[in-house]
């Protein structure tokens, strides 16, 4: 297994951050629509389940090329995609219901 040392993180966020100052704040940065943000990540995490899907069912049948890890680690994607997707719609919810609730 690969160790980071501490000064090897610090040169490279220091790198990160000086790439950032030259660059300079964004002058015109590209439009994207909510809606369409959130259906690429609703897309996203639905290709990662049926990814995780496909893998356990070919290793289920000794058709599959993945190791056990390997198809669990793709398991585990899946549920934390899948999750954090729901905090959000969670968190839209609860802010909708706030608006909502506010007197006029």
């Amino acid at each position: 297994m690969n160790e980071i040392s501490p000064e090897q993180l610090l040169s490279q966020i220091r790198s990160l951050g000086r790439d950032l100052q030259t660059t300079g704040p964004m002058e015109s940065a590209p439009t994207t629509d909510f809606s369409d943000m959130l259906k690429t990540s609703l897309n996203a995490v639905n290709e990662t389940q049926q990814k995780a899907r496909e893998l356990k069912v070919g290793f289920e049948y000794g058709t599959g090329e993945a190791s056990l890890a390997e198809v669990m680690i793709a398991a585990q994607k899946a549920d934390l995609s899948f999750r954090a997707v729901t905090e959000v719609r969670n968190k839209l919810v609860t802010a909708y219901q706030d608006i909502m609730n506010m007197p006029v």
